[in-house]
């Protein structure tokens, strides 16, 4: 059943026969209608008029959308989740968050993420395969190789420091070949995405500062880190995921020892800085595309059980 109240005009299916109760002729499963009146909750009734002219209400659980019933399984990657073991498919599996970054404390979640290869029948199929494989009781996270190569080459933090992290669980040939290739996924686009995401959620901080809320410390402090991670990636070619010599500082911000004042005069002196690496980083000015793709093609090959030439 749909979560959401679908508006006057959408055209709907009736999933199973209906008869109405004014004395209407009955209409079969699967006749089509057009919503003229919506419910005020999604569980609620709706007025369906039919091309006859005939019109009567119908339980929200009775009807379907029409775009959705026609498309029926396909592109349908829940059922494929639901009939295979895609976690059987896991090439390559690491820790990230806390323990990664030697923030941790005793009661720190382990945070596992990495990628799978769906198998060829199943990647070709009509259905297609879930981009991302998720066990939110434990932390866990696998996006298909396919989606992790290309969150990579956007430089999305979490899928660059699945591929420097030093605590990794499990690799395959597969996961090797990719952590040997790396590099090919960093470029000044670093700038872009880092230096965007943490202005914009330091600026969406500081409006809730001023309607009265307390800043989110530790948000806060994995936002300063992210900062200090863009610079070193700018300046010296990797993922530095250890926290090193920062960690006792960014503890402070998580704790919230460190006054607010203190926590974004830190982050406006990271902007300044990252913008002079980035001035002077000798990083590409865009990841290698067709190394990324030769990683993602020689993976299909292997799924497909196809020999590489």
């Amino acid at each position: 059943m749909s979560e959401r109240v679908w508006p006057v005009g959408t055209m709907v299916v009736l999933l199973k026969g209906v008869t109405p109760g004014d004395g209407g002729h009955p209409r079969p499963r699967g006749a089509c209608g057009v919503v003229i009146k919506s419910p005020e909750e999604a569980t609620g009734s709706y007025r369906v008029r039919f091309p006859d002219g005939g019109e009567f209400g119908v339980d929200a659980a009775d009807l379907e959308v029409l775009k959705k019933y026609q498309q029926g399984e396909l592109g349908d990657t829940e059922l494929v989740a639901s009939r295979h073991d895609l976690y059987a498919h896991v090439h390559y599996r690491c820790v990230v968050g806390s323990r990664a970054y030697g923030l941790e404390h005793a009661n720190s979640d382990t945070d596992l993420r990495g990628f799978y290869v769906a198998p060829a029948d199943l990647q070709w199929s009509i259905y297609g395969v879930p981009e991302q494989l998720e066990r939110p009781d434990a932390d866990e996270v696998y996006w298909e190789i396919g989606k992790f190569i290309k969150l990579a080459l956007k430089a999305n933090p979490n899928v660059l420091e699945c591929l420097y992290t030093p605590l990794v669980e499990h690799k395959t040939e597969i996961g090797e070949r990719v952590l040997e290739a790396r590099e090919v996924f960093l470029s000044k686009m670093i700038y872009q995405t880092y230096s965007r995401y943490v202005m914009s959620q330091f600026k969406a901080m500081g409006r809730k500062l001023k309607a009265g809320e307390s800043p989110n410390s530790k948000h806060s402090m994995h936002l300063i880190r992210l900062m200090i991670s863009g610079l070193t990636i700018l300046r010296d070619g990797f993922v530095p995921v250890l926290a090193g010599e920062h960690a006792e500082r960014l503890l402070a911000v998580k704790s919230g020892e460190t006054p607010w004042e203190e926590v974004d005069a830190w982050r406006l002196e990271l902007h300044a800085e990252f913008d002079r690496e980035f001035e002077a980083s000798t990083l590409p000015e865009r990841p290698d595309y067709a190394a990324a793709n030769e990683i993602l093609v020689r993976a299909r090959y292997d799924a497909a059980g196809l020999k590489w030439s």
